[in-house]
């Protein structure tokens, strides 16, 4: 059986139940090696949400696993110097990897492992990044010609969606080298049991002073300039209408600007950060689901995936990685442009005439949704290892 080594920084709730399914289906053997070191587990401050969080899905079981010592000064993802593992080619080779997949090149350890065995054992990648927030220049050009030689080292990529696609490509791999394994969220945990969840989203609705003839828009994430939640106040100045309702889920630097406007509109709904395991419930709250996002860096959206399983409506901005792959425009949603509000205005009055329009989107949203699965991006990673080893 072939053996596959996955380098990443930390355990994220996205990543552990495509390694737990791996791990499960026996068809290659993995490890994954955890290169922030053990101080990811002790220190759980998330800058975007302002807090500790402690995720409660459990994202260290049913897979083999290794936090491998981090000697960096200043230990994190938050720069390339702040991943650094002597150990880490020491404990792969010893491991006898056949093939190595790494999550993410900005990092001194993850970039040296690249370099280390390309032409050795195959070198798989996994990113997400989008050419949607380049700016053409010189800096551009010379990041460009970088990328090009980083990417020099990879012998497959698996890439995520239409955008992330074109950007290796434009940094050299060749479309031989591409392998499409889309972003996914556990599609099966947002699945509806026997309508407990839309009941439950009904009383909270109830709760929220929320009318069954309202619209109620749902932000759920991080409150921080990249996600753009203040949009939506435009939204409301511009649509005067009662029924209109807003709820934002979550916390983070902007919090304040939000509560300062929640106190002069009544129609402005905040609910602290909530866990994963609550998530199928929140997104059943509102008719429709909304990430602004301006960007940069806003590679794909999970969120989206969760309120597409959830049977939700979707609007993203023209700046969110994943738009291109997860919504079709006045079918399951809505793609807008985030400095211009005129399509999402006429849009919503629209929904606030007929809902039912929403709720056939959801459907479609729900059934577009079922492509995109751990289990594909599982089958493509082993046999990607299976041709390649």
């Amino acid at each position: 059986m072939k053996r596959l080594v996955v380098i990443t920084t930390h355990p994220i709730q996205y990543n552990s139940p495509l390694f737990a399914m791996l791990s499960k289906r026996g068809k290659i053997e993995i490890k994954v090696f955890y290169t922030w070191g053990t101080a990811v587990e002790e220190n759980k401050y998330d800058p975007g949400f302002g807090k500790i969080i402690k995720w409660d899905l459990p994202l260290l079981e049913g897979y083999e696993n290794s936090f491998v010592e981090n000697t960096a000064i200043d230990p994190g993802s938050h720069h390339f110097k702040g991943i650094v593992n002597p150990s880490l080619i020491k404990d792969i080779e010893s491991w006898k990897a056949d093939a190595i997949l790494v999550f993410g090149w900005a990092f001194h350890s993850h970039l040296k492992c690249l370099r280390y065995f390309k032409g050795k054992i195959p070198v798989l990648f996994r990113g997400d990044s989008t050419l949607l927030d380049e700016h053409r220049g010189i800096r551009q050009l010379v990041r460009r010609f970088f990328l090009k030689w980083v990417y020099a080292h990879v012998d497959r990529a698996l890439f995520v969606g239409e955008n992330n696609q074109q950007y290796f490509i434009a940094h050299g791999l060749k479309s031989a080298q591409l392998v499409h394994a889309p972003h996914a969220t556990d599609n099966e945990r947002f699945a509806e049991p026997n309508d407990l969840y839309e009941t439950q989203a009904l009383s909270i609705r109830q709760s929220l002073g929320v009318a069954e003839t309202d619209l109620l828009l749902l932000f759920a994430g991080k409150f921080e300039a990249k996600k753009n939640p203040l949009y939506l106040l435009q939204l409301l100045t511009a649509i005067p209408d009662k029924r209109l309702k807003i709820l934002f889920v979550g916390s983070g630097v902007l919090l304040p600007q939000l509560q300062a406007a929640a106190e002069k509109d009544q129609r402005i709904l905040l609910m602290d950060f909530q866990n994963q395991q609550g998530m199928p419930v929140i997104y059943r709250i509102a008719d429709l689901f909304i990430l602004p996002s301006a960007g940069p860096g806003e590679t794909w959206g999970l969120a989206l995936n969760e309120a597409m399983a959830s049977g939700r409506a979707i609007v993203a901005s023209n700046k969110v990685g994943g738009t291109a792959d997860l919504i079709d425009p006045a079918i399951n949603g809505l793609v807008i442009d985030p400095t211009n509000d005129k399509d999402f205005i006429t849009f919503i009055k629209l929904a606030l005439d007929d809902k039912t329009r929403l709720k056939e989107m959801g459907r479609q949203s729900r059934k577009k949704i079922q492509s995109f699965t751990y289990n594909h991006i599982a089958q493509v990673i082993e046999e990607t290892v299976m041709e390649k080893a």
